[in-house]
C-alpha cells in the first residue's frame, strides 16, 4: 500500500457484524457506545423484525374495522416503533448477560460487549431495567388488554436465551417472542383478540423461522463445537426445502388472516389490495431463496437483512389501502 492510501478508520469495540456506517460508531460519544451495541442500535434489522409484526396487527385491525385508521392509532403506529426499539435493547441486553459465558467461544459474538470487556455483568443489567421500564411507561398509554399482553409478552423474552441449549428449534421461541406485536397491535385497536390476530402471529413465527435459520448457518460451525442447537445445524443441507416450507405456511396463515379479518366488508379494490401484499411480500421470500448459500456466511447475514424490506412489504400496501379506504375510493 502507498503511503498516501488509508485503510478505513476502525472504531475501537466495534461488533464484529456491524457495518462500518452504523450510527451508533459513528455519531455517538465513546462512552454510549458499549451500551448502545448491548442494545443492538448499531446493528438495527432486529428492531425491524420486532416491529414489523406491530404494524402487521395494527393495520390489520384498522382495515376490518368501519371506522378505519384513527388519530389514537396514528399514536400507536409511533408508540409501537418506540417500544420496538426499547424492548429489542432490553432482549439484546437479557441476551448478552444469558449468554456472557458462551458468546466469548463464538468468532462473530465474541466481540460483544461484555466477552469483550466494554461493560461488566452488573452494568448490562442496570442497561436492561432502564429500557425495560421506559418501554412499561410506553405501554401504559394503551388500553387495559394491551397492557396485559404488553406483560405477558416478558414470558418468551426470558426464555428465548436458553432454548438453545435444550432444543434444536430455538427459533420457535424467537417467533413465539418477537412477533407478539401482531397480537399486540391488533389488540391496541381493537381492546380484544380473535382468529385474525392469532393467524398472524403464527404467520410470524413461520416468517422467523424462515429468516432466524437464514441468520443462524453463520454460528453453525461454532455453535456444533460449543454443542449450541439451531434449526440451521437440524436442517443442514435440507435447508432450502425446509425454507420453502415455513415461506408457503407464512404466506398461507397471512391469507387467512386477512380474509377472516376483511372479508365481511371488504370490497374488490380492499381484497385485491390487501392480499396483493402478501403474494409481493411471498416473491421477496422466494427470491431470497433462489439467493441463498448456506456455507457463505457474507451471503446469509445479507439475506438476513433484506427481511426487513420483505417484511414492510405487507405494511406499504396495507397503509396504502387505509389512505384509500379513509379517501372514500376503496369501500
Amino acid at each position: 500500500m502507498h503511503e498516501h492510501e488509508k485503510k478505513p478508520a476502525q472504531v475501537e469495540g466495534r461488533v464484529a457484524d456491524a457495518t462500518d456506517k452504523n450510527w451508533v460508531d459513528r455519531f455517538c460519544p465513546a462512552w454510549s457506545r458499549p451500551y448502545l451495541r448491548l442494545s443492538r442500535a448499531d446493528r438495527p434489522a432486529g428492531t425491524w423484525l420486532l416491529l414489523i409484526p406491530c404494524w402487521w396487527g395494527l393495520f390489520l385491525a384498522a382495515l376490518g374495522d368501519p371506522n378505519g385508521f384513527t388519530r389514537v392509532d396514528a399514536w400507536y403506529f409511533v408508540a409501537c416503533a418506540i417500544g420496538a426499539f426499547l424492548m429489542r435493547g432490553a432482549g439484546c441486553t437479557w441476551n448478552d448477560i444469558s449468554d456472557r459465558n458462551i458468546d466469548g467461544l463464538v468468532e462473530r459474538t465474541k466481540s460483544r460487549p461484555i466477552p469483550s470487556g466494554q461493560v461488566s455483568t452488573k452494568q448490562a443489567a442496570v442497561w436492561m431495567i432502564i429500557q425495560a421500564g421506559l418501554a412499561f411507561c410506553i405501554l401504559l398509554t394503551f388500553n387495559n388488554f394491551a397492557v396485559l399482553l404488553g406483560i405477558l409478552a416478558l414470558a418468551p423474552v426470558a426464555v428465548y436465551p436458553f432454548a438453545k441449549r435444550f432444543t434444536w428449534w430455538p427459533q420457535v421461541f424467537l417467533g413465539i417472542a418477537f412477533n407478539w406485536g401482531a397480537l399486540l397491535g391488533w389488540a391496541a385497536h381493537t381492546g380484544s383478540l380473535g382468529w385474525p390476530p392469532v393467524l398472524l402471529y403464527l404467520a410470524g413465527i413461520s416468517w422467523t423461522l424462515f429468516y432466524d435459520t437464514i441468520y443462524a448457518h453463520q454460528d453453525k460451525e461454532d455453535d456444533a463445537l460449543i454443542g449450541v442447537k439451531s434449526t440451521a445445524r437440524l436442517f443442514n443441507n435440507r435447508t432450502h426445502a425446509w425454507l420453502s416450507k415455513f415461506q408457503i405456511a407464512t404466506m398461507t396463515l397471512m391469507t387467512f388472516a386477512v380474509l377472516y379479518a376483511i372479508l365481511d366488508n371488504a370490497g374488490p379494490v380492499t381484497l385485491i389490495v390487501s392480499l396483493s401484499g402478501i403474494w409481493a411480500f411471498g416473491l421477496h421470500m422466494m427470491w431470497q431463496l433462489r439467493r441463498l448459500d448456506i456455507d457463505d456466511t457474507s451471503i446469509c447475514l445479507k439475506l438476513f437483512r433484506e427481511n426487513r424490506d420483505a417484511g414492510l412489504i405487507p405494511v406499504v400496501f396495507w397503509g396504502i389501502l387505509l389512505i384509500l379506504k379513509a379517501s372514500g375510493i376503496a369501500p
